[in-house]
């Protein structure tokens, strides 16, 4: 929409309304409908405002919709709801005189601490506490206020991932380092990326090839032979490990449009990194061999100690403040955070083992959606602030990676094996987070 159709806009909303006055040549206008009085006005640009919000900070469709809906019946407005990854759009009156809104929406990472402000607001609207006008008001000051966390500690945040990560994937205590060094380098290069329209929709490939190529030149030089493993590590913040799960969580709740949608966006990010790494390790292994020769005082200067046994647990108290702060989530939620990500992680590891890694990874995610449910009930919060943390250490990214790299280096059974892997961990990650929510609501139900 331009400035100037902007600024003609009735309500000043950065939103685009198909519901156009009848054409003077139209033999025939939509029907009349009774004006608006100012609160219905008011009612009626915080609902598109919040739908527009929760859609921008990563509310999967599934739960966008079912929010906008009480809100919708609790404001006495009788609307519909349609979301896809990049819009929304809401239908507001009578089937014969709807008038439909679309909201073109580019999709946005989650920011949980946003969503807890939303969520918030939104109580205080049904409940009648304060005014649609006044709600409105208040998610205009959240969406100006300047970012949670200041840049340096998202750059520590990404080293801190790295670092975890790279314990959970057993490295060498020579490879934590290379790990948390890749992690910064991925963080220098999605911020600047991020700066400038043309360089934002390559991001991960850009990522990929830039770090891998670091890797596997360190690889070279130093001889680690760990140039995957690294290159894993610093980029697995990247991984799309959780819009995969939410895709197929919205394909299982019949929002097939928008599961589809987001599904290949996932697929289109796994071939986006596959490809950088793949270019990155040609590269890198090019660059490393021809260091080596000029620099072979430094093979094996990395320290190749096996880590402790700690190492991995604290890895797990590590990764979770790391997402509270790359997530933008509020520091009093980091202990919750925290629980929900170790719980997850010490279900799955525990079943994965006793029972195969599907039932582990389906058990974990049920123990997260269940207890953020529980919790979001208890603390009057919005459940997704622990959820997606805890979905964050169960995720198939890892998998993923490993079977576009496969694919791209024409490996093609190892690829397809592993494709089909991340299909059945992601099936049982939907299947967790589908009975974590149908058996809370059941109990709910039970003990109103």
């Amino acid at each position: 929409m331009s400035p100037a159709d902007q600024s003609s806009s009735p309500d000043g909303a950065d939103f685009a309304s198909l519901d156009a006055p009848p054409h003077p040549g139209w033999p025939f206008g939509p029907p009349a409908g009774i004006p608006e009085t100012p609160d219905e006005a008011s009612a009626r640009r915080f609902m598109l405002q919040l739908a527009k919000q929760l859609h921008r900070h990563g509310t999967p469709a599934h739960r966008l919709e079912a929010t906008l809906s009480v809100l919708a019946n609790r404001l006495g407005i009788q609307a519909e709801f349609f979301s896809t990854p990049t819009s929304i759009m809401v239908g507001i009156g009578e089937l014969e005189q709807q008038r439909v809104h679309l909201l073109r929406v580019e999709p946005g990472e989650p920011n949980l601490g946003h969503l807890s402000q939303l969520g918030a607001i939104t109580r205080e609207v049904m409940a009648g506490t304060i005014t649609a006008a006044e709600g409105l008001r208040r998610i205009d000051v959240m969406d100006a206020a300047p970012p949670a966390y200041p840049r340096w500690l998202v750059l520590v945040a990404f080293v801190l991932a790295s670092t975890a990560i790279a314990c959970f994937l057993e490295v060498r205590a020579g490879d934590a380092i290379v790990a948390a060094g890749l992690g910064l380098v991925t963080a220098i290069t999605v911020l600047t990326a991020n700066r400038w329209e043309n360089t934002r929709h390559v991001t991960e490939p850009l990522a990929g090839f830039v770090v891998t190529t670091l890797a596997f030149t360190l690889d070279g030089v130093l001889g680690t032979r760990t140039g995957y493993a690294t290159s894993l590590a610093g980029l697995a913040i990247l991984l799309p490990g959780l819009t995969f799960t939410v895709a197929l969580t919205e394909l299982s709740t019949r929002h097939l449009a928008s599961g589809t949608a987001r599904l290949s966006g996932a697929i289109v990010t796994f071939l986006g990194l596959g490809f950088g790494l793949a270019l990155g390790a040609k590269a890198g292994g090019a660059a490393g061999q021809a260091l080596h020769h000029l620099l072979p005082m430094l093979d094996g200067a990395l320290p190749r100690a096996v880590l402790p046994s700690w190492a991995e647990w604290a890895g797990l108290l590590v990764a979770p403040l790391a997402f509270t702060v790359l997530l933008s989530a509020r520091r009093q939620d980091a202990p919750f955070i925290v629980i929900a990500c170790v719980a997850a992680y010490i279900t799955s590891k525990l079943a994965g083992a006793a029972v195969g890694e599907e039932l582990g990874a389906f058990l974990g995610a049920f123990v997260v959606s269940a207890g953020s449910n529980v919790l979001a009930r208890a603390r009057r919060r919005v459940a997704m602030v622990t959820q997606v943390p805890g979905l964050l250490i169960l995720v198939p990214g890892s998998i993923g990676f490993r079977s576009v790299t496969s694919l791209l280096g024409q490996e093609v059974e190892s690829g397809i094996q592993a494709g089909f892997r991340v299909a059945i961990v992601g099936i049982s990650l939907a299947a967790g987070i589908l009975a974590g929510n149908v058996v809370t609501r059941a109990a709910n139900r039970i003990r109103t």
